[in-house]
């Protein structure tokens, strides 16, 4: 029999303690995490993320903190707003799929619609890309969607964190989150003046779930309705996974203009998880509640296909998707046929889904 003792090969003494030493040494990189990978891969979109930078944007990309020039001279009481929020697990869908193009479409779209529903317009984004391990062409191809979505709206993507941490990920599976600041005038911030029993609730679709609501759409066609990605919903001649992966859509570059120029724009609510029975809310003054129509439009086939499936409450269904609705617009009736008609002009589908009545701060679906 032979015994490891103390300063034989292999082993070493610290403090007492008799540590088995390898013979070869330990990485960064045989630990998992992949530096270079990560740089070549941050290299490869920098020409993106600078394109989306302007003069307000001081420095390049690797410092410490992304700086902005804060001067606003064109607003006499500006307010920063800001927002942040995931992707969540329509990641496990792209990762099904094997297309993660969209996603970074996903999280500036999200952001920014939720800052436009204080009247703010985006100054800068940073974003947060999790996984176990880096895969460089997934990372390009998100933080390019990203960079893509930012330019769409005049945002400087100004900043990010890319963290490979094995054992805490799954291997396979990422995490992608983003945060946004933006602008408003103090004198122009939403919700704003006093909305009245009889004015108009203006719905503007969604192109799809958006980003939320995977969690139940995944266990409904998957799991119990035994579904793969590559099946088509039915009337549509797109597969599940193409249906599910459109990016959730941005209604800043037509909406914004309307909430600057009408005094009577009075709230604008983001209709996300929650759907609209949470979301809807959020933005009412105490004295009226929303009574939406659902008749007044036709949930898009990849709710009903949900439903049918997995026989879903309709409920259930209006507190978790947004059943075609993507954003909700509360104006002085007389205002509503004109703001339809220019969000139709700007390439929405818009329409009166409902009206204002006296009531409790909440929403009722007939």
């Amino acid at each position: 029999m032979t015994s490891n003792k103390v300063g034989a090969p292999g082993w070493r003494a610290r403090a007492g303690i008799v540590m088995d030493m390898p013979d070869e040494a330990i990485s960064y990189r045989s630990a998992g995490v992949d530096i270079d990978e990560a740089q070549r891969a941050l290299r490869a979109v920098t020409p993106r993320i600078q394109s989306t930078h302007n003069d307000a944007v001081i420095g390049g990309i690797g410092g410490f903190g992304g700086l902005y020039r804060g001067v606003f001279p064109e607003i006499d009481k500006p307010i920063l707003v800001s927002s942040i929020d995931g992707v969540g697990t329509k990641t496990k869908i792209a990762a099904m799929v094997g297309n993660h193009s969209g996603l970074g479409h996903d999280i500036v779209n999200h952001c920014v619609n939720d800052i436009l529903c204080q009247g703010a317009r985006p100054l800068f984004f940073l974003d947060y890309y999790g996984c176990s391990r880096l895969e460089g062409l997934v990372f390009e191809e998100i933080v390019s969607g990203m960079a893509d979505a930012c330019r769409d709206v005049g945002c400087a993507l100004i900043g990010g964190e890319t963290a490979e941490m094995p054992g805490v990920y799954t291997d396979g599976e990422i995490d992608v989150v983003g945060a946004v600041v933006g602008l408003a005038d103090a004198d122009r911030k939403l919700p704003r003046g006093k909305m009245q029993p009889g004015d108009s609730v203006i719905g503007i679709a969604s192109n799809g779930l958006h980003t939320n609501g995977f969690s139940l759409a995944r266990r409904v066609l998957f799991d119990v309705g035994g579904r793969s990605v590559r099946d088509e919903v039915p009337g549509l001649g797109r597969s599940i996974g193409e249906e599910l992966l459109r990016p959730h859509r941005c209604y800043f570059n037509s909406v914004y203009p309307i909430v600057q120029e009408l005094e009577r724009v009075y709230a604008v609510a983001h209709v996300t998880g929650g759907g609209l029975y949470d979301n809807l809310p959020r933005v009412l003054p105490s004295d009226v509640r929303l009574v939406i129509e659902k008749r007044s439009w036709t949930p898009l086939p990849i709710f009903q296909l949900i439903q049918a499936t997995g026989n879903v409450p309709d409920v259930e269904m209006y507190r978790t998707f947004n059943m075609g609705i993507g954003m909700v617009i509360i104006v002085d009736r007389m205002d509503a046929a004109g703001v339809v008609q220019r969000l139709n002009e700007a390439g929405e589908s818009a329409a009166v889904i409902g009206e204002v009545q006296a009531g409790s701060p909440d929403v009722q679906i007939v």
